[in-house]
């Protein structure tokens, strides 16, 4: 264990600013330099590759904020997936860590990226051994220590943003990718060779309605219609909450409203479970089993467990008159698994990250706040979250991965979750950015919060 946390220490690592509150302005230049950064690694070719043929995983490219065949081909993937086990383990209790002490978070932030670090390099390996991407005679090993240097870029530039900038690099990477995604699948007009053509759906649904084509005007129609849906409902959902009344101890008259959204975990189990499905599926890839999966020269999913838990594109199938009783099943299995998934993420999540009743009762009352009629006792306090927090928990996972599975089933301009999640990323970004706004235009709230 010694041994483990000299490791830890000595990881390279960005360094923690010394002002004790950066200001607006610093944090908004550093969130631009990384996503700046992020576009131009997504644009730089690896060296020595001869084909990429991990088509099949533009799920994993949407979703982890990869770009196949760049030096950002690994995305955020290992830092997910090591989130993901850290979670697992420390959830389930076979990993003790006390993550409501500063040491605990400490520990537990410097496994996560060891454990990133680690991942960073077994996929490496594994997408140029398994010829994903595939590297020219005696180039592999020269591809992989490219893909190593770009995933420990990714883990340096998510460090950078939770530091200096705001929010997260993680939700910074996949509304980067999603955005790029949703504009050239919007708007493209150059076709295979260079060639213009309508390829984007605006353009496509304006030919195909000049052309007369019945078909392709109802495909692309559907696209447009189910993004901007989605869009609609997950902004009017992102803003449901419930409204804890708080009163300030020693000033009498005065209190405020402390918020528990709906979504009270946000995007973190959807990310997480979608990470997951894309894990499974590599790892069916690599399994080769007609349990785990089977798959068609295409990469689509045509047998074994991972087919039952893939999304379909359901009005696409309906107006194409190809829909199937397999397709209903497999839409539920998948709906299933997206639900499930983010309940249990949104529970290891809460009891992880000091979003459960204790650790926010310790913060309110740390504040200075209490709840009105009632004494200012930890417990007490602990109690009364304990009749929110848990039920919002659980139903806020099960909504997210509700909405999740509806979006990538309606066949959206880009993959539902990934505009579920680059929404509600967003929107927590606009918080954060107007929250920070007012701290330094307001004194009084400088003081209040001891700045």
């Amino acid at each position: 264990m010694t041994f483990l946390k000299n490791l830890i220490v000595n990881l390279p690592e960005i360094k923690s600013p010394k002002e004790k509150k950066l200001g607006f302005n610093v944090k908004l230049k550093w969130t631009l330099i990384v996503l700046v950064a992020f576009f131009i690694l997504s644009n730089i070719p690896l060296v020595g590759i001869s084909a990429v043929s991990l088509e099949r995983f533009e799920y994993l490219a949407i979703i982890l904020g990869a770009s196949f065949g760049s030096i950002m081909s690994l995305g955020i993937g290992p830092i997910v997936t090591a989130s993901i086990i850290l979670q697992l383990l420390v959830g389930s209790k076979i990993l003790k860590i006390d993550t409501s002490t500063e040491e605990g978070k400490k520990y537990f932030h410097g496994l996560q990226k060891l454990l990133a670090i680690a991942f960073t390099i077994f996929e490496a390996i594994i997408f140029v051994l398994l010829r994903g991407l595939q590297a020219m005679p005696g180039m592999a090993w020269v591809v992989i220590l490219q893909l190593i240097v770009g995933g420990l870029f990714v883990i340096l530039m998510d460090e950078i943003i939770q530091k200096y900038g705001f929010g997260s690099g993680v939700g910074l990477f996949i509304v980067g990718g999603v955005s790029w995604q949703l504009f050239v699948r919007s708007f493209a007009f150059l076709g295979q060779g260079g060639t213009i053509q309508p390829v984007g759906r605006v353009w496509v649904l304006i030919t195909s309605i000049i052309e007369k084509n019945t078909m392709n005007t109802a495909l692309a129609a559907v696209s447009i219609i189910a993004t901007i849906v989605i869009f609609l409902i997950v902004v009017y959902v992102q803003t449901m909450k419930v409204e804890l009344p708080l009163s300030f101890g020693r000033v009498r008259g005065y209190g405020i409203r402390w918020p528990l959204a709906f979504l009270y975990t946000s995007n973190i189990p959807v990310i997480l479970t979608a990470a997951l499905l894309a894990n499974v599926q590599l790892f069916a890839q690599l399994a080769k089993s007609p349990i785990i999966g089977t798959f068609s020269a295409s990469g689509a999913a045509t047998g074994g467990i991972v087919k039952w838990i893939t999304a379909v594109d359901i009005p696409s199938l309906i107006i194409r008159n190809s829909f199937a009783l397999e397709h209903l099943f497999q839409a539920i299995g998948f709906t299933l698994f997206m639900v499930a998934g983010s309940i249990m993420f949104a529970v290891f999540w809460v009891n992880t990250s000091g979003m459960d009743a204790k650790s926010q009762a310790k913060n309110i009352l740390n504040s200075g706040l209490q709840v009105p009629g009632f004494r200012r006792d930890p417990g007490v306090l602990q109690s009364i979250l304990s009749r929110y927090i848990m039920p919002l928990t659980v139903m806020g996972g099960a909504a997210v991965g509700l909405l999740a599975a509806g979006a990538d089933l309606m066949g959206a301009l880009v993959r539902g979750t990934g505009i579920l999640l680059s929404v509600m990323i967003i929107y927590k970004l606009y918080e954060d950015i107007a929250r920070e706004h007012a701290y330094d235009m307001n004194p009084v709230m400088r003081k209040f919060m001891g700045g």
